[in-house]
């Protein structure tokens, strides 16, 4: 049974991705980027596929078949991933130690602390409360006992 009711995607045969033209999915992989990295757009909960088609002017099976091709992934998957980077920059911030968990799903983009739990959970293998202890924790041990990595 999945923690937090995450449910991971059934792939699909898209044939539609093989007649797109390596040049358009280029250039829609490059708009993507500039839209989340620069714009940061996936802090919108409300961003879909179809606003960021209609931004870039293309469709949503372009955005689908660049974001498959090009990120190995479905669109639900990297603006989750976009999120949650942000989420463990934050959670990383000592600054932010007072932070609901909730102020900090809503400054990501997540819709709720549900959603924000499960992603986060999903791609981290815990929750954000323990990374967040864990990772204090760790940042508050003297730093002849903390463990390196090789």
């Amino acid at each position: 049974m999945a923690k937090y009711n995450y449910h991971e995607k059934k792939e699909k045969a898209a044939t539609y991705r093989a007649q797109v033209k390596p040049e358009v999915i280029d250039e829609i992989y490059e708009q993507i980027l500039r839209k989340m990295i620069v714009e940061k757009k996936y802090r919108d909960p409300g961003y879909t596929a179809k606003r960021l088609a209609e931004e870039i002017n293309t469709n949503t099976r372009y955005i689908s078949a660049a974001v498959s091709l090009r990120f190995q992934m479905n669109y639900a998957e990297l603006i989750a991933s976009y999120r949650i980077r942000d989420a463990v920059s934050m959670l990383q911030d000592k600054r932010n130690k007072d932070l609901t968990m909730g102020d900090i799903a809503s400054a990501c983009g997540f819709a709720n602390r549900q959603s924000f739990y499960a992603a986060f959970y999903h791609l981290q293998g815990k929750t954000p409360k323990q990374y967040q202890a864990e990772f204090l924790a760790k940042m508050t041990m003297p730093k002849r006992t903390r463990k390196t990595k090789a």
